[in-house]
């Protein structure tokens, strides 16, 4: 997320939970650039919704413009609607609508924005740490109870 909303406008993000074909977690190391939130973070694909877009219309494109890979819109599960404060920026509030898409083949993708992880499930709570907001509460809707306690 770059930092291009006023303090007290609504942010709406569809980030997206994304697994490869193995099952996997595909995660984005955020770059670490000045005016990003999270920068060095891990947070989910996905992004800012511009006009009249759907979320899910959101999600599609961003996916389509993050990973270059094209992933059919009947493909993304809706799991979670967050709306809130958004403390990192205070005033600002968060609306993100958080979907999940299934068996992406990770060696057809080209990352263009920050960096690919891949990440066995089990593996993920020792990431949590470095979780943006947005990964938490993504990650703990699909594989909380899922995982053994995978963020606990």
């Amino acid at each position: 997320m770059s930092i291009e909303n006023e303090p007290g406008e609504a942010r709406e993000t569809a980030p997206v939970v994304v697994f490869d074909t193995s099952g996997r977690l595909l995660l984005q190391l955020r770059d670490d650039l000045p005016g990003l939130l999270f920068r060095g973070m891990i947070g989910l694909f996905g992004g800012h919704r511009e006009g009249s877009e759907t979320f899910l219309e959101c999600a599609v494109r961003e996916l389509q413009e993050e990973l270059s890979y094209s992933i059919p819109s009947e493909r993304f599960e809706h799991i979670v609607t967050f709306k809130g404060a958004y403390s990192e920026l205070p005033g600002a509030t968060i609306h993100a609508e958080i979907f999940v898409v299934r068996d992406v083949p990770v060696d057809e993708l080209t990352v263009t924005e920050g960096s690919l992880v891949v990440l066995d499930v089990r593996q993920l709570h020792e990431l949590e740490h470095r979780l943006t907001p947005t990964a938490r509460i993504g990650l703990t809707k699909v594989v909380g109870k899922r995982s053994d306690d995978a963020l606990s």
